[in-house]
């Protein structure tokens, strides 16, 4: 069995990503090491590299998959290896064959009676296995030194984690290999340490974005398409929103309790001290409490409250407050203003709760939340799924605009499109309340509901559409009997036929003697085939391990947000198709947000989740994390407004037409450093010069000159006597000159006249090198004028970062991109991740609002640009004679980072008066610095709008 294995041999080439892979996973064996994870991204071939680690282990293999389809796909791929006679894979739990491939539920298979033992106590996971699961743990151990794989082992981590700990512990001498696409940076903290005791570090592959540049997958676009709900799905929202609005009133009302909301939030966050006495810093603060810190600073944004001092906006507060945010300050306010505890020594009135405002407020509190979806327990406000999240996330308008999409790209593809379209369940098992069966179908967001609209659509009916899921096969008539036709040529003995269902004859189900194994298998090759071009199905099948190369377009319709859902999801359309070269791929959400409710934007929040840390390809070219490479003008903190979504929907609707464009933006063999990397996306209200992008790598030089306290300040020397001096300086000269001709005996007439010449010489030199001299200072005064741009600013904190020990390289390690919109990008890509991290939020600190608690402030001079070139000259002079008026000055933030020490400090100001100003750091903990931060705080020096975003080089 052994010599069976290892003589088998992939007869095709290994790609040089999946031989990195396989020299990794021999070293780990060779160390000792029986244990691995590896992470490749979907379409990389991981089913490849498992297939071939065990043929080189040279053991029997046991191979775990998720369902059926991915089942077939392990079989399937070690039939294509040249092997030995006799040498199989098979699906049998005997292990029988050389390759076994079985799902995990066949092992997971718990017996509902067998959770304690005759005495009472616990049993263990593997306790508690039914009977084939047991047997099935047997099996493996008396099965010798195996090889096992857990192939998408991330639902370990989520669902059998435990069991597999417990499983191995009974297999010691089993080379074990877990193969997954989620990366691993996206593992919660409990399941990286799983990770780590059952695997050690994960063995890394190369990122999905590599893989397009390089030509190993195929190039996509991300798109995304937003609806509002229905007319009468929107008037259930909006009454349940005016609910929420006469609770937040009565909050804001003042009167509403002994101690009114706004009192308390203004105790709460900006008279806040320790239990000591001493103020507590809003950093201290935000990093003890950083949901309410948020939403407290949310609803600053919405005028409804003060800024807490020393308290800073950044982006991600610049949106209005959400319902989640309204409900952490209003549990804070309750649990520790209004709950019985906090109102102890508060007298009682002789009627009870009518004499105790607190007590009315908390009752007010306790009956309004149910309405919208939230219950105030002893532990604290609670929510659960909200009955306005439910119609968001099935509204109808998504299933309509699902057709939409569908329609729209078989208009741009014709017969190449093979589409899926992504749901998260069959048929709602799940009945709605009473008051939303009036809202929603009780199938609303069903996969079998969107096949009704897509059959009865004439624009989509043409393109077959079938559904497929782990129990059932459906269609309409005539797609069915095609389909029939097609599998009897292929497996006569199934004995298929068509079973109508409830759906006034549109749609019949095909039944016969098969399985789901078999049937995936089928409906796959009809689809790629060409006799359906559009699938439906749910995520539990379809959307993970799933192949089908020729898939360019899925429309997902599901509510799952975890990195492994999301990754598999989109990993369905990116496998390249031998039929079309040029192949793209699209994925589109569909979005349904409502601005009746502060929970309207429940489904949008959804939608960032799935971007977060998932790369793309933005307008320009540039590849990054978050919804910003789905289009530049959407918010990861807040959906667009209503009156957008149609220009929205028209720019996507663009985008898919111009598959060459999808293609040209990933740029397609070009160099890459396969780096993900902090970047600062700056939108400033001015600028002084049109930029223009730089790479990383060549040292900039400063400018010529930079403001001073008057005038500026440049390296070069430049003096110009003023004129009485000039004037002043001729008969100093010529007396000097007689008094030499008198000592060398020439006659008194000579004399004077040598005296005189050379005086004249002197004063017309002088008198002429004033005006070189004027205009190279009107020049300095024009390089010095205005605002400085924003790559002087980030050369700036790279400067000085570099010199105080941070980062290996200043400067020359800063790389700016500049998008479509005109936003400047601001990566340092001389270091690494975490300097790229640090460097952004220094330049963020840098150029934002005064605001805070930093421990240094530095000023910047600011002189004012010239209306022409006389003005300038006349400057420029001004100032050669000393005589310039003082720049009026602003202040910056000195970064926190560098102004935790002396070095730190003097190393930002060296770089702040060669890049930006002349200037001098100032302790704000000093008498002058208190002033000074008290006369400046909340100014804005650089007006700007910065984002924090991810971007992949």
């Amino acid at each position: 069995m052994m010599n069976r294995v290892e003589s088998a041999r992939w007869p095709g080439e290994l790609r040089s990503y999946q031989r990195q892979a396989l020299e990794a996973l021999e070293a780990r064996w060779a160390s000792g090491d029986r244990r691995a994870w590896v992470v490749l991204p979907p379409g990389a071939g991981k089913t490849l590299v498992g297939l071939e680690a065990a043929r080189r282990i040279g053991r029997r293999t046991v191979v775990f998959v998720p369902n059926t389809a991915i089942q077939n796909q392990w079989v399937a791929q070690w039939r294509e290896f040249e092997r030995p006679e006799g040498c199989t894979a098979g699906t049998q739990r005997s292990l029988e064959h050389d390759v076994t491939v079985l799902t995990y539920p066949s092992l997971a298979v718990f017996d509902p009676d067998a959770e304690t033992d005759e005495e009472g106590n616990e049993l263990s996971l593997l306790g508690r296995l039914h009977g084939n699961g047991s047997a099935l743990v047997e099996a493996l151990r008396e099965a010798g030194p195996i090889t096992v794989i857990l192939d998408e082992c991330h639902h370990l981590l989520q669902m059998w984690g435990r069991l597999l700990a417990e499983v191995l512990r009974e297999l010691p001498d089993a080379h074990v290999l877990g193969l997954t696409g989620t990366p691993a940076e996206t593992l919660t903290a409990g399941e990286a340490a799983l990770v780590d005791t059952l695997f050690g570090v994960p063995v890394r592959g190369v990122s999905i974005p590599a893989l397009v540049r390089d030509g190993y997958l195929a190039p996509f676009a991300e798109l995304v398409w937003i609806t509002e709900p229905t007319p009468d799905e929107q008037a259930y929202i909006a009454e349940q929103g005016l609910r929420f609005t006469e609770l937040c009133t009565d909050l804001l009302t003042p009167g509403f309790a002994r101690t009114d909301f706004l009192t308390w939030l203004r105790r709460r966050f900006d008279e806040r001290v320790t239990d000591s006495g001493e103020r507590l810093g809003w950093a201290q603060l935000a990093a003890q409490e950083p949901e309410l810190t948020d939403a407290a600073l949310r609803l600053h944004h919405a005028g409804l409250f003060a800024l807490p001092s020393d308290a800073r906006v950044l982006e991600r507060h610049r949106s209005a407050p959400t319902a989640d945010d309204w409900m952490a300050l209003l549990g804070d306010y309750v649990f520790n203003c209004l709950s019985p505890g906090k109102r102890e020594g508060v007298p009682a009135g002789p009627n009870g709760i009518a004499d105790d405002p607190d007590a009315k407020a908390l009752e007010r509190i306790r009956t309004a939340l149910p309405a919208i979806g939230y219950t105030l327990t002893r532990y604290g406000i609670r929510g659960g799924r909200s009955p306005v999240d439910r119609v968001l996330a099935r509204s109808a308008a998504k299933s309509q605009s699902t057709v939409e999409i569908v329609a729209a790209e078989s208009a741009f593809l014709g017969p190449r499109l093979r589409a899926l379209v992504l749901c998260d369940h069959e048929r709602a098992s799940v009945r709605p309340s009473a008051r939303l069966r009036e809202v929603l179908d009780s199938q609303a967001g069903s996969a079998w509901l969107q096949l009704e609209l897509l059959v009865a659509d004439e624009r989509t009916r043409d393109l077959c559409p079938m559904l497929v899921t782990g129990r059932t096969v459906a269609a309409a008539p005539r797609t069915a009997e095609a389909f029939i036709a097609f599998a009897a040529q292929r497996r006569p003995s199934l004995e298929l036929a068509l079973v109508e269902v409830d759906s006034g004859g549109s749609l019949v189900r095909v039944e016969g003697r098969w399985t789901s194994r078999t049937w995936i298998r089928l409906v796959t090759e009809y689809f790629e085939a060409g006799g359906c071009r559009l699938l439906v199905g749910t995520r539990a099948l379809l959307g993970e391990g799933w192949n089908a190369p020729r898939v360019n377009t899925v429309v997902d319709l599901t509510t799952a947000t975890t990195p492994t859902a999301v990754v598999q999801g989109r990993g369905r359309a990116l496998r390249l198709d031998p039929s079309w070269p040029d192949k793209t791929a699209h994925t589109w959400t569909v979005v349904c947000v409502s601005d009746a409710h502060p929970k309207g934007s429940a489904d949008w929040e959804r939608f960032v989740r799935k971007h977060e840390g998932y790369l793309g390809a933005a307008a320009d070219g540039e590849v990054m994390s978050g919804v910003a490479h789905v289009d530049p003008a959407l918010s990861p903190y807040e959906p667009p407004p209503v009156e957008q979504f149609g220009a929205i929907n028209a720019r996507m609707l663009r985008r898919a037409e111009d598959r060459e464009d999808t293609r040209e933006r990933w740029r397609i063999g070009s160099p890459y450093t396969d780096e993900l990397l902090a970047t600062v996306r700056v939108r400033p209200q001015r600028h002084r010069a049109a930029l223009a992008p730089r790479q990383a790598g060549q040292r900039p030089r400063p400018p010529a000159a930079v403001p001073a306290r008057v005038g500026v300040d440049t390296a070069e020397r430049l003096h110009l006597p003023p004129l009485w001096k000039t004037l002043f300086s001729v008969p100093l000269t010529a007396a000097a000159v007689l008094l030499v001709a008198t000592a060398f005996g020439l006659p008194p007439l000579l004399g004077g006249a040598t005296a005189a010449g050379v005086s004249g010489a002197v004063c017309a030199y002088r008198l002429l090198s004033r005006g070189p001299q004027v205009q190279r200072a009107a020049q300095l005064v024009e390089a010095a004028a205005g605002e400085p741009d924003i790559l002087r600013f980030g050369y700036a904190v790279a400067d000085a970062m570099y010199e105080a020990g941070h980062f290996p390289v200043g400067a020359e390690g800063l790389r700016l991109d500049i998008d479509t919109d005109g936003t400047f990008r601001l990566t340092f890509a001389g270091a690494g991740p975490a300097e790229a991290e640090a460097f952004g939020m220094a330049l963020d600190e840098v150029i934002s609002p005064l605001v805070g608690s930093p421990r240094y402030i530095i000023n910047r001079y600011r002189l004012d640009r010239p209306a022409d070139a006389a003005q300038a000259r006349r400057l420029g002079a001004d100032w050669l004679l000393g005589r310039a008026p003082e720049n009026s000055a602003v202040f910056h933030a000195v970064p926190a980072l560098l102004g935790r020490n002396r070095r730190g400090v003097e190393a930002f100001a060296r770089a702040w008066n060669r890049w930006i100003s002349a200037g001098e750091p100032v302790y704000t903990a000093s008498p002058a610095g208190s002033r000074l931060l008290y006369t400046h705080y909340a100014t804005d020096p650089y007006p700007s709008e910065t984002e924090s975003r991810l971007t992949w080089l």
